[in-house]
């Protein structure tokens, strides 16, 4: 396994796009909040939020939180999830995201195209290593 993902990163961006390039609002608004946590065990858990005071009225407040086993070969990381705050992360399922690294302490994740009100958006989730050991 690629250890360079082993460490715990925070959230300091994200973007999100139609099918035909034009961006649309950004995953956990434009305030996102995340965690994520890669142990050299395998195991894994991620917490996103909007981590706006508060979101406009009739906005319901973007959050997910997730654990499992994963896999990364450099390029692909994969999540088996065994714990989710939604319904649309199956237990058992595959999350599978392509990964890009900027340096050492800076990466991108890249999840399948996700259908927002019937259109499919790709997203782009920007992270930064807080500490290359996970707690």
């Amino acid at each position: 396994m690629d250890v360079r993902i082993v460490g715990i990163w925070k959230l300091v961006g994200s973007s999100a796009r139609d099918p035909e390039g034009k961006p649309v609002p950004r995953p956990y608004g434009p305030e996102g909040m995340g965690l994520v946590t890669f142990k050299p065990n395998g195991r894994m858990m991620a917490v996103l939020n909007d981590g706006r005071a508060a979101v406009p009225e009739g906005t319901a407040r973007e959050y997910v939180s997730y654990s499992g086993t994963y896999t990364f070969d450099g390029q692909t990381l994969t999540t088996r999830v065994d714990g989710s705050s939604i319904a649309r992360i199956a237990l058992g399922g595959d999350q599978v995201r392509g990964v890009r690294f900027d340096g050492a302490d800076r990466m991108t994740l890249t999840p399948p195209p996700l259908a927002v009100s019937g259109v499919d958006v790709q997203r782009e989730l920007m992270w930064e290593r807080v500490s290359a050991t996970a707690a």
